[in-house]
């Protein structure tokens, strides 16, 4: 057994560390719980959209080969906008696709046209704005900007976003969403960008966690009258 100068100093190292270590802990477990006890289609905003959208087909379209591109096509979709059939070509360029007319980006009018496709009839529009830059810690981040911000009256900040761009309905954003954002920062550790589980903030704490729980096994070792009653039989 360890004598008892040794022991206090586990014991101080233990108490010590599950100070610092004890609000992420907090943060990891109130998190978890969020996590478990929600329903992602909730978070994800589906009792806001219409689920039983379908697009529309379009005929009568024009062949993308004969229209006049600086480079060949990669990739082609088509849009719906304002009931008119468009062409997103190669990520880049939106073209009509009766008339082969380059169109450059969608206007206001048409990206409530848009949301109105994906987003429940039922909803109240309160307001469009547009968006041409985010920040790393931006609802919309690592989206096509610019973008339209769409938003409605509801009592938890509904907003939906429609690429400029392309005319492409990107996604919804409410306040359960942004609950679950910022707790699933705080589990991951990553306060840039969210998603990264690779920080070396996440590693160190992993790694004192460890160490915490490890302890406390040690000090219930050298501390449990069992275990003395054992090695003094030995001995």
């Amino acid at each position: 057994m360890v004598n008892r100068q040794t022991s206090l100093k586990i014991r101080k190292t233990h108490r010590y560390l599950g100070l610092f270590l004890g609000i992420q802990f907090l943060f990891w477990t109130i998190s978890g719980l969020y996590f478990s006890w929600t329903d992602i289609d909730e978070i994800h905003g589906d009792h806001y959209k219409n689920l039983a959208y379908e697009p529309q087909s379009f005929d009568s379209l024009m062949s993308p080969s004969v229209l006049e591109l600086k480079s060949p096509i990669q990739s082609i979709e088509i849009r719906d906008i304002a009931n008119e059939p468009y062409y997103f070509i190669n990520k880049k360029g939106l073209y009509h696709a009766r008339s082969g007319v380059q169109k450059n980006g969608i206007t206001a009018q048409e990206a409530l046209y848009v949301a109105g496709n994906f987003m429940k009839k039922e909803l109240e529009v309160s307001g469009i704005t547009k968006i041409t830059e985010t920040d790393k810690h931006h609802e919309y981040r690592e989206k096509l900007l610019p973008a339209y911000v769409i938003s409605y009256k509801t009592d938890d900040e509904l907003k939906a976003y429609v690429s400029v761009i392309d005319g492409k309905f990107q996604t919804v954003r409410h306040q359960s969403w942004r609950w679950f954002d910022f707790l699933w920062m705080t589990h991951t550790m990553d306060y840039e960008g969210r998603d990264n589980f690779n920080t070396t903030v996440l590693r160190a704490f992993s790694l004192l966690g460890l160490i915490t729980v490890m302890s406390g096994f040690l000090l219930w070792f050298v501390s449990s009258p069992s275990i003395r009653k054992i090695t003094n039989r030995k001995k």
